[in-house]
């Protein structure tokens, strides 16, 4: 094998043995090196670049408002100007009416009235009106003076009611005492229109043999019948009109209109007043009542002479199974059931009690309940028990903001009273509206006026007429007044709140709704600050009523919750992906 092995001869190198030798020692090109990769350039970018470049950086810029218009939120603007400026008018001249106080002094004498005694009594008058208290709504006040007597009559230089001189004598004022008040108020002119209120006070100097006493009209007067001199006359002229007239009778610490105490009206404006006959067990009785007969009828003139201030729509309804919640004691002195005020809180019970069942109550609008409870046999009769251990007059009481009840002992309750095992009754015409007087009591509590009067203050006897509208023509006008300026406070902070609520939130929704719901409410504002300076309360009422409406549907707009609490970074996140 090595012989063989050495025989053989290498392979003589090929030609191109140098060449190659030559390309090893030569260095390695880049295409080589790099495979495909392009060579590198040499010269500077070209215009093509620059034009694709240009051309996309303009695409971006025209295309930018079209991001930026889809992405906006719609804001009407809202007058925030008008808004502090109705402000500043009410915390630098709050709202007041103008009125007038007109005495006419009725003198049976057969001599001339002196004129310089009218103004005499005129100044005198004008002195006490800074007795005044400081919640009251009445501006500047006009006095005038009549003086009339058997030779003419005599009026002093600033007279401002339309007094028919004659039509009326002193001795008139000894007839009965609604007469008097019919022919009074055709003496004043008969009507209650527009413009400022005017108010008279009569001093009828008449001895009729019942001493000296005072009697206050359902419309905007009232008289004075007796002997009195000119200081007495003065002084009841001044507590008449101030007392009663311009503060409702309402006491130095007591609750009521002017005195912090909340109109029961919905934001809206609206007031459902509904009234529901629990029968607390109809295994005992079964009572019906002929509300949509009587007590409608009854109810329509009170509805009519509150209409400035609310919008009321009346219901009616009757339940069964109502038993009341608080525990009653039976005792047999009285001879019944006695309910404590203690126990009145608990007296509703809202388990079972299905009042809400209102399908006129939409929206903002105020529920009243006015409830008449029917006991069961075993407690009958109930009574309501006063804190000074008398009885209550009414059985009846009241919860603020929400209604009132009257407990009604059907008749023939006694204790131990047999049951009717279900037997239907009917609550008598005459026992229902015996109950309607009393919830027309309550509703005037409810409303910041007293259920009744009361001759606190008043040196002489002191008589009411009562009006079958439920209210007099002068607490109507309180009432006006009252609820006109509680209205416009209350525009005014829902607006503000608005305003302040707008500014606060940039990415919230404003829709042109809403700056028209905020204009018409600065407008109705307005026409009740100007109706209030001429002294016209149930117009300003009605604008002031229209613009809380208004300001509140602004403000609770359902588009207002729709705010959207994303960053502007979120927004750019979305739109540009």
């Amino acid at each position: 094998m090595a012989e063989i092995a050495g025989d053989e001869t290498p392979p003589l190198p090929s030609s191109s043995g140098a060449e190659e030798s030559s390309l090893l020692s030569s260095p390695p090109s880049p295409t080589a090196i790099s495979g495909d990769e392009p060579p590198p350039r040499t010269r500077k970018p070209g215009t093509k670049r620059l034009v694709l470049t240009a051309s996309v950086l303009l695409s971006f810029l025209v295309g930018l408002p079209l991001l930026l218009k889809s992405t906006e939120i719609h804001r009407s603007p809202l007058p925030s100007d008008a808004i502090a400026d109705l402000s500043r008018r009410l915390q630098s001249h709050p709202p007041s009416f103008p009125c007038g106080l007109h005495a006419v002094f009725l003198r049976s004498g057969p001599g001339s009235p002196v004129a310089s005694l009218a103004d005499q009594l005129e100044r005198a008058i004008s002195t006490q009106h800074h007795l005044l208290p400081a919640s009251s709504t009445a501006g500047n006040i006009s006095v005038s003076v009549t003086i009339q007597s058997g030779g003419g009559c005599t009026s002093s230089t600033a007279a401002a009611s339309p007094w028919r001189c004659g039509l009326l004598t002193a001795a008139d004022s000894v007839r009965d005492d609604e007469v008097f008040d019919e022919l009074l108020h055709s003496a004043l002119g008969g009507r209650d229109g527009d413009g400022m209120k005017v108010y008279t006070i009569v001093i009828a100097e008449d001895d009729d043999g019942k001493g000296t006493r005072v009697v206050i009209g359902k419309h905007r007067h009232a008289w004075v019948v007796g002997k009195v001199d000119e200081a007495e006359a003065l002084s009841l002229i001044g507590n008449v009109f101030i007392k009663y007239f311009m503060n409702g009778g309402i006491e130095e610490g007591e609750t009521g209109i002017g005195k912090g105490e909340f109109m029961p009206v919905g934001s809206d404006g609206n007031v459902v007043l509904s009234f529901s006959l629990l029968n607390a067990d109809p295994n005992d009785w079964v009572y019906d009542w002929e509300f949509k007969n009587i007590g409608e009828r009854i109810l329509t003139p009170v509805v009519e002479a509150l209409r400035p201030v609310a919008d009321i729509n009346i219901e009616s309804q009757v339940l069964y199974h109502t038993p009341k919640s608080s525990y009653s004691y039976s005792d047999d002195k009285l001879g019944g059931n006695v309910l404590s005020m203690g126990d009145i809180p608990f007296f509703v019970n809202s388990n079972e009690w299905h009042l809400d069942t209102s399908i006129s109550a939409t929206g903002r609008s105020k529920v009243l309940q006015f409830v008449v409870y029917i006991p069961s046999a075993r407690e009958c009769p109930l009574y309501l028990q006063l804190p000074d251990g008398e009885l209550s007059k009414t059985n009846a009481f009241i919860s603020p903001m929400w209604g009132g009840v009257v407990i009604w002992n059907p008749p023939g309750c006694s204790v131990g009273s047999k049951k009717a095992h279900g037997t239907r009754r009917q609550m008598s015409s005459q026992e229902l509206m015996e109950t309607l007087e009393i919830f027309i009591g309550q509703l005037r509590q409810l409303f910041g006026l007293k259920p009744n009067y009361h001759a606190q203050g008043m040196d002489v006897a002191t008589k009411f007429l009562v009006s079958e509208k439920g209210f007099a023509q002068w607490e109507l006008d309180l009432l006006y007044r009252h609820h006109a300026c509680s209205n416009l406070l209350s525009c005014v902070a829902t607006l503000e709140s608005l305003s302040s609520l707008v500014q606060s939130l940039p990415r919230m929704i404003v829709m042109d709704e809403i700056g028209r719901q905020v204009e018409l409410s600065l407008e109705a504002a307005s026409l009740a600050q100007r109706n209030a300076t001429l002294g016209i309360g149930d117009s300003s009422a009605v604008s002031a009523t229209r613009a809380r409406a208004l300001a509140e549907d602004a403000f609770f707009h359902p588009s207002i919750m729709s705010i959207s609490y994303a960053s502007v970074e979120h927004y750019f996140a979305i739109y540009m992906v």
